[in-house]
């Protein structure tokens, strides 16, 4: 099975490393700058087209919606290229009405399609300890689950195309409440006179404890904004959330609330630091800084 990726970024070399340890045979597009490094640990590369002409799986870990669509829909996309029976994953964050776009139009070539974004960060990203929500055919995705596995340690069905991005809003709109709120928290107990890093780790084994304050406390008391996933891209993700619940009708005002922080973040020069620069926000209400 020839395995072609496109989208070498923070989250798509690695995913790309750990494809090639598994012993798939992978290319990767010629256009990603991160393309001569994973030649050097056994890749081939190629051009999007020739991607789309010679795998029989194409896999995608691209910004948004717009970069997916034309990647795949465009003026000589890959689609274009692809062979009735080939399969196409898209691992990006992306508007499930998007995926539901990009899939009818692959049906009508013959092509199946799941769609897989993932949670995990860069970190999980490097050790393959992903978790993948995806959508699509329970045969497609019967048939493709080892491949996903070899880049995550979890790769649950949610449902058809567009059900895995989705889940996807879903967990980023409890990501990104949960770092607001732990930022909001340190902040009070330190204006209060307590220890924020003795506030978390009293509580991080209690009900209160996550995998998001395991993460994100440490970085915010040690004033570490190097991205595991950037604010502009949760900013993105959080729109994509917005634009869904506008058009189906679900209430997200906690998540309005959020996107209005990291919005101001982004205008105030730190669109490219970690989220967990949330605590960056209550520095500049309160002039503290965590821990410090």
């Amino acid at each position: 099975m020839k395995i072609g990726m496109i989208g070498l970024g923070i989250m798509g070399k690695p995913m790309a490393k750990n494809l090639l340890k598994a012993g798939y045979d992978l290319t990767v597009s010629s256009f990603n700058k991160a393309a001569d490094e994973l030649v050097a640990l056994g890749a081939q590369k190629a051009e999007n087209k020739r991607i789309g002409e010679t795998c029989d799986v194409v896999l995608t870990m691209l910004p948004d919606s717009p970069q997916v669509k034309q990647v795949m829909l465009g003026e000589d996309g890959v689609a274009a290229h692809m062979h009735p029976g080939s399969v196409y994953i898209d691992m990006s964050s992306i508007n499930p009405l998007a995926s539901k776009e990009v899939a009818a139009a692959l049906v009508q070539r013959g092509i199946e399609m799941l769609d897989a974004p993932v949670s995990g960060g860069e970190p999980k990203a490097i050790d393959g300890t992903l978790s993948f929500m995806v959508g699509g055919k329970q045969e497609v995705f019967d048939r493709y689950k080892p491949l996903l596995s070899a880049m995550g340690s979890s790769v649950v069905r949610c449902g058809e195309v567009g059900a895995g991005n989705t889940t996807k809003l879903a967990n980023q709109i409890i990501v990104a409440c949960n770092i607001q709120a732990l930022a909001e928290a340190l902040t009070l107990a330190q204006k209060a006179g307590v220890d924020p890093e003795l506030v978390f780790q009293a509580i991080k084994g209690g009900l209160a404890g996550s995998t998001v304050m395991n993460a994100k406390a440490p970085m915010m008391l040690e004033g570490n904004d190097k991205p595991g996933f950037r604010i502009d891209l949760h900013i993105k993700d959080l729109k994509n959330a917005l634009d869904c619940a506008h058009m189906v009708g679900s209430p997200l005002p906690m998540t309005a609330e959020v996107q209005e922080v990291l919005q101001w973040l982004h205008n105030n020069g730190c669109g490219q630091n970690d989220h967990s620069a949330i605590a960056k926000f209550y520095e500049h209400l309160t002039g503290l800084k965590l821990g410090r």
